[in-house]
């Protein structure tokens, strides 16, 4: 059964269409950037990023903020936070000794945006 289903998914016929590879070759990124892009999308593979993410999406807000919201210790966030502010995706302003995060730029807002459209289709 299962054969029969990846067979759905192969040409019957081996027929490569040269201009078609040769076009779409042209056009793909450098490896090095398609890394990228990948090491970026694994960082919306953890729902608690994602969380705080959403959570920034809403609000500007500090560690003790998001570690109450979420029910965690601000050590999990402030590890969490880190990884999103080493990829971009979260900045943070300074006000006396407390530390606020935000979205980077709208280009998080709309990557989120995106992704919960693609989910909500039916």
């Amino acid at each position: 059964m299962e054969q029969e289903r990846d067979q759905d998914l192969c040409c019957a016929v081996t027929q490569v269409h040269t201009d078609a590879v040769e076009h779409v070759r042209a056009q793909l990124p450098r490896d090095e950037t398609l890394y990228d892009l990948a090491e970026l999308f694994k960082i919306f593979g953890d729902s608690t990023r994602v969380k705080i993410l959403y959570a920034l999406l809403e609000s500007e807000l500090c560690v003790c903020d998001i570690a109450k919201l979420m029910d965690v210790s601000q050590s999990a966030v402030s590890h969490q936070l880190r990884v999103l502010k080493a990829s971009k995706l979260v900045k943070f302003r300074r006000e006396g000794k407390t530390i606020y995060y935000s979205l980077a730029d709208n280009h998080v807002v709309s990557i989120l945006n995106q992704g919960m459209e693609h989910i909500e289709e039916e």
